[in-house]
């Protein structure tokens, strides 16, 4: 019995131990649960003034804070950086198309904090010099301002990561030329700048009758591209062309990426007569002028992280373009 007695004394010694060192792992695995929790990426929904736009620069679009732009966000603590993502042509007006459509939401959790100001639809992200007559806009837009004015000084105040008190900014097709221009103009905001099949040389012959005849598509109305930046003559296109203010961009972290208009992995057979029609002649267009753009910035001795693979004018395409440039240092 004493053996016995001892016995199960020395077993009742041994799960007293095992239950302790199981509750401490416990306590330690809540710990870690806990600090991983405290250090992942947040979401957050911020609203910034629109610069007198009526409403994100829409047709008083009643879903939208009179006077204010609505900015999706996501960041975590001890982020090295933060890119402010430009959406395209048909950007919506409650949600950035980034979100919609891509995981461009995660980089927040490999270093890099990511800012998607929403609308914008064919507006190019620059102030119009009138309001498109075309579709009755109320006001004309105004998101030069809003991307430099209101958005970079919110994302300071607001403690955004940054490099040398600069961020990044990266547009697709109609926002990856404003991404360059806004760079270019404002090197006082901007470190990197990066075009994903953006177009890029807009003084080209025959540029501005294409943007003419895109913008006419934009939904819910056609817009005027002669509200923008005035008649063909008028100087403003050529001062928002990113072709000709490569002058201004040594120094700055410049990433151009296209596709080359073939059919490739996110080609999907729903999709053939919208990816053979407009996906794969837009994007060859977007190619040929991030060639020409490429070749002028080597003349110029302005470095250019170039990218280029089998693809059209497509959601797919841009993310993966968004996770080439993050994984080869760009935003660093």
């Amino acid at each position: 019995m004493r053996v016995a007695k001892s016995k199960s004394k020395a077993g009742s010694r041994r799960l007293t131990a095992v239950l302790v060192a199981v509750l401490t792992a416990m306590g330690l695995m809540g710990t870690a649960i806990g600090a991983g929790q405290s250090n992942a990426a947040s979401a957050s929904t911020f609203w910034i003034d629109a610069c007198g736009m009526p409403t994100n620069g829409a047709f008083g679009n009643k879903s939208m804070a009179p006077g204010k732009v609505k900015v999706q966000s996501w960041r975590r603590p001890g982020n090295y950086s933060t890119v402010i993502l430009l959406d395209g042509m048909r950007a919506g007006y409650n949600r950035s198309g980034w979100d919609i459509e891509t995981n461009a939401r995660r980089l927040a959790d490999s270093g890099v904090n990511v800012v998607m100001p929403v609308g914008g639809a064919a507006s190019f992200y620059t102030d119009w010099d009138a309001p498109s007559n075309f579709n009755g806009q109320r006001s004309r837009y105004k998101w030069g301002c809003v991307i430099d004015k209101r958005l970079v000084p919110a994302l300071r105040s607001k403690g955004f990561a940054r490099k040398n008190n600069k961020f990044a900014i990266m547009g697709l097709s109609m926002g990856g030329g404003a991404a360059l221009t806004h760079a270019a103009q404002r090197r006082d905001l901007y470190y990197a700048a990066g075009s994903l099949s953006g177009y890029l040389t807009l003084s080209a012959p025959g540029m501005r009758t294409a943007l003419r005849l895109a913008m006419l598509d934009v939904a819910p109305a056609p817009w005027n591209v002669d509200a923008m930046w005035g008649p063909p003559w008028s100087p403003r296109w050529t001062a928002n062309d990113p072709f000709m203010l490569i002058n201004r961009m040594h120094g700055l972290k410049v990433y151009v990426g296209a596709g080359n208009g073939f059919f490739g992995r996110y080609n999907y057979p729903q999709n053939t007569f919208d990816d053979l029609f407009k996906g794969t002649p837009l994007e060859m267009l977007a190619f040929a002028q991030a060639k020409a753009f490429e070749a002028a910035a080597f003349v110029q001795g302005v470095p250019v992280m170039s990218y280029s693979a089998n693809g059209t004018h497509a959601w797919g395409y841009w993310q993966d373009m968004l996770w080439n440039a993050k994984n080869r240092g760009f935003f660093r």
